[in-house]
């Protein structure tokens, strides 16, 4: 019996195989390197168009003059050649792709490392260079060693003020940031049920952060019925008995509230261990925790107080943006103090919209807290949507309340 990735691959573990690219997609900072890949490579057409995606999401707006022309290059190149294409405004590439686009037992490419974010959906996705990427532009597919698999079995529920993003943090920590290198990482057990799709993308995501390939979930009642909303007929996956090169048991009612500290994603405890740090700013986004949920969550902390220190939200795309607003939840936040910031990476990357001072710290809803990636000098600590909106309202850390949560 095969696993989700050899199964979608068409290959064992271990082997080679070539296959079709369903979704290839770079965005405005991998994008620049692409085109400037392709044109090297004397390539004039793109193999295919339709299956080609360009996202203005990382640096966007531009900001600065050499920013904006890079970006303006890549924009006339884009339309050019009939890609699909999406400006400034928008959303970030992983979140735009899970809005109705990605389907189960596709090969999605994305030349940015958290690719396999859109494994939520049962498809395999993963990132890959510049130059792998331009190849993909001529060719229409690639090459890849069929991964062997870590099986993540769940049991249980999350219960008190635990959330998806919890798990993610508990799984690296168990694999350490290279314990899962070239593996495909499949989320399987009777807890997989309970984790709704946002929840699912946020684990997924985070599966570059051990070092794997890939993060799956098999399509379920779950996937279907999220794609049925955005007007996607799609058919469930059901697992196997592949053979796992690792199994690790997580069991989600054992989790509580974590935090990633210490510039390492893998260095977690829980946040009780550092209650009562000082923070100096709260980012609440990414492309792992800026869907509806998140927002709706962190609202919900928030509602009638006020954060002590700056508090940044970035929605993940422009549809979350305009739920939030119908919702009431963007007038929440802004009574709160937050601001609200144009749907994309924000201040993720360190480039703009939120860069840390020598010596700050950022308590991040995001999935690195490398040194100086924020800002020279500055401290990253990772944590759940809760617990940064419980911390922004003592400026310190602080503990979630299961209230806050569910």
């Amino acid at each position: 019996m095969a696993t989700l990735s050899e199964r979608i691959l068409g290959g064992p573990a271990g082997t080679y195989v070539d296959v079709r690219v369903d979704r290839a997609f770079a965005h405005d900072g991998t994008g620049v390197l692409t085109k400037e890949a392709f044109c090297e490579m004397h390539c004039e057409k793109i193999r295919d168009p339709q299956g080609t995606y360009i996202f203005f999401d990382h640096i966007a707006p531009a900001n600065n003059s050499t920013t904006a022309t890079l970006q303006a290059e890549l924009r006339s190149f884009a339309r050019a050649r009939g890609l699909n294409f999406t400006d400034i405004g928008e959303g970030i590439c992983h979140q735009l792709l899970a809005e109705g686009i990605v389907l189960p037992g596709e090969v999605v490419v994305g030349a940015d490392s958290h690719t396999c974010t859109l494994g939520a959906f049962g498809a395999f996705a993963t990132g890959v260079g510049a130059t792998d990427m331009a190849a993909i532009w001529a060719s229409g597919g690639t090459w890849f060693r069929v991964p062997e698999t870590i099986a993540i079995r769940l049991t249980g529920s999350l219960e008190g003020a635990a959330e998806p993003k919890d798990l993610a943090l508990a799984y690296v920590r168990e694999l350490g940031m290279d314990g899962a290198n070239y593996r495909a990482l499949e989320f399987v057990g009777d807890g997989v049920a309970g984790i709704p799709m946002a929840g699912r993308l946020t684990c997924s995501n985070m599966a570059v952060e051990a070092g794997a390939k890939a993060g799956m979930f098999y399509a379920d009642r779950e996937t279907v019925g999220y794609l049925a909303g955005f007007g996607i007929s799609a058919t469930t996956q059901e697992p196997d008995d592949g053979t796992s090169a690792r199994e690790l048991e997580i069991d989600l009612s054992d989790l509580t509230p974590l935090i990633a500290s210490g510039h390492r994603v893998d260095r977690v405890q829980e946040v009780r261990a550092l209650a009562g740090t000082p923070i100096d700013q709260v980012f609440v986004g990414t492309c792992t925790n800026g869907r509806l949920a998140d927002l709706e969550r962190l609202a919900r902390v928030l509602r009638g107080k006020k954060v002590k220190v700056r508090t940044i939200v970035v929605p993940a795309s422009r549809l979350t943006l305009a739920e939030a607003g119908r919702m009431g939840i963007v007038e929440t936040l802004l009574a709160a103090g937050c601001v609200i910031g144009i749907p994309g990476c924000g201040p993720c990357l360190g480039a703009h919209m939120g860069v840390l001072g020598e010596g700050e710290v950022c308590l991040s809803t995001a999935n690195r807290n490398f040194t100086n990636r924020m800002g020279v000098g500055g401290e990253i600590l990772l944590s759940s949507v809760a617990t940064a909106g419980a911390s922004a309202l003592r400026g310190e850390i602080t503990v979630p309340e299961a209230a806050d949560v569910r």
